[in-house]
């Protein structure tokens, strides 16, 4: 019996994928949290066996999440659940310790998949991001940037802190920070003014 617990902060991708895996015989729905700070709070006394991690969770990214589940809880196995097929991301999850990546529009068979894979203690990668990752190449492409992202850089530039732009945009601290932290990951580079110049130079705010 694989026990799966989920972490996302979309009811309707929970509820979808519950409904996926409840009908399954080896398979025990563990249930879910939206928030990375219940998710450690319960791993004391609780464990699954797979955790499906969303990247883009509030408070805390995903990949830092994964990160420190990882190192506390070696013995859990973390599948990346995303919308990102970008690769710099892919890659980044799956050096954070991640056994497995899908995206959001994954299969039924995919997901059941890649759960059997990574409980036997093996590694699972989407056709469609395996797809992604052999074509990416580490030339002149730039990752797009989600809507939210951009109205964050755009503040950035314009000299905005984070609690500035949080309250600007109605967001909590810990989430602008998430988006700032991902846009770091997702571009390659080690802090905001590099990526602020990157973002300038190639038109992208």
């Amino acid at each position: 019996m694989i026990k799966v617990f989920i972490i996302e902060d979309h009811q309707m991708v929970i509820e979808g994928i519950r409904s996926l895996l409840e009908g399954e015989r080896d398979i025990e729905w563990m249930g879910y949290t939206k928030s990375p700070a219940a998710l450690l709070d319960m791993l004391p006394t609780k464990q699954p066996d797979v955790i499906l991690m969303d990247i883009n969770l509030p408070e805390m990214s995903g990949l830092d999440l994964c990160k420190e589940v990882k190192q506390k809880y070696p013995g859990v196995q973390v599948i990346a659940l995303s919308i990102s097929n970008q690769p710099s991301v892919i890659k980044k999850m799956i050096e954070n310790g991640a056994s497995g990546y899908l995206l959001k529009d994954a299969s039924k068979t995919e997901i059941l998949t890649a759960l059997h894979e990574v409980a036997k203690g093996k590694e699972y990668i989407s056709f469609s991001v395996a797809t992604v990752l052999k074509s990416s190449t580490p030339t002149n492409e730039l990752p797009l940037l989600t809507k939210r992202e951009k109205e964050v850089l755009e503040l950035i530039a314009d000299g905005l802190n984070n609690a500035e732009i949080a309250n600007q945009l109605f967001l909590s601290v810990t989430t602008v920070d998430s988006h700032r932290k991902n846009m770091l990951t997702k571009f390659n580079v080690k802090n905001t003014a590099a990526l602020v110049r990157l973002a300038v130079s190639n038109h992208l705010i």
